[in-house]
């Protein structure tokens, strides 16, 4: 394979940002396990949200 083939079919890297977590508040699900979720989000119904999920699988 030449040099010029092999640039058309590499792919780019595609970005991806991390949210910063000193902007969110974390929420304690059990003793591994956390989530995060925005300042104003009430933490009680994100951890209902949380263990709905995982009962549903």
């Amino acid at each position: 394979m030449n040099v010029k083939n092999r640039k058309n079919s590499d792919k780019k890297q595609s970005m991806f940002n991390s949210p910063n977590l000193s902007k969110m508040q974390e929420v304690v699900i059990d003793a591994r396990t956390r989530i995060y979720i925005e300042l104003d989000a009430d933490p009680i119904a994100a951890r209902d949200r949380y263990l709905a999920r995982l009962k549903a699988r």
